[in-house]
């Protein structure tokens, strides 16, 4: 978005939040609201605020909205079963573009993460001409400024005092 001198860029903030997810194993889950519904990622190696790790995402179905605060055990036999927290959470700012699902379709989105553990600048980027791919690899790419941490180790926040207070429960979706 362009600007005169002097007049200041506003951009609107959508909300994210990342899932901890143990269900065949553990990964965390991406979540961005574009569109009405929460575009997801699945990142095996989860989030990273060290620019020198390109971490894997797998782009999965859409969830609703209503799937952003969810935490439970989700059932044996369900799409994910198992252990679902909320791992971080807050608001994300498009930066570049104001076209999120044009910018999806590109293959690239950059942003800037407002949450708990997850701040500044990051990139998605589609991973294009892959041998057997399914067009659904991306990787997520914290980009360097004042929020990198070249030391970032990844905390589990599915700890047995956390998991003992989850309730089974159905997802408000049904993602096959």
């Amino acid at each position: 978005m362009k600007t005169t001198e002097g007049a200041a860029l506003t951009r609107r903030a959508f909300r994210f939040v990342v899932h901890e997810h143990k269900s065949k194993r553990l990964h965390y889950d991406f979540r961005l609201e574009i569109g009405g519904v929460l575009k997801s990622w699945a990142i095996p190696k989860g989030p990273s605020l060290n620019p020198a790790d390109k971490r894997l995402a797998v782009m999965v179905p859409d969830h609703p909205l209503e799937y952003i605060d969810f935490e439970a055990i989700i059932p044996e036999g369900r799409y994910g079963s198992g252990p679902v927290i909320v791992w971080d959470a807050g608001e994300f700012v498009p930066l570049d573009t104001e076209d999120l699902d044009t910018a999806l379709s590109k293959g690239k989105l950059s942003f800037e993460l407002k949450g708990k553990k997850l701040k500044g600048a990051f990139a998605l980027a589609q991973m294009k001409g892959l041998p057997k791919s399914t067009g659904k690899e991306w990787l997520l790419m914290k980009k360097k400024d004042a929020y990198a941490k070249t030391d970032f180790i990844l905390k589990t926040e599915l700890t047995p005092t956390r998991l003992s207070k989850l309730k089974e429960r159905i997802p408000p979706c049904e993602t096959d």
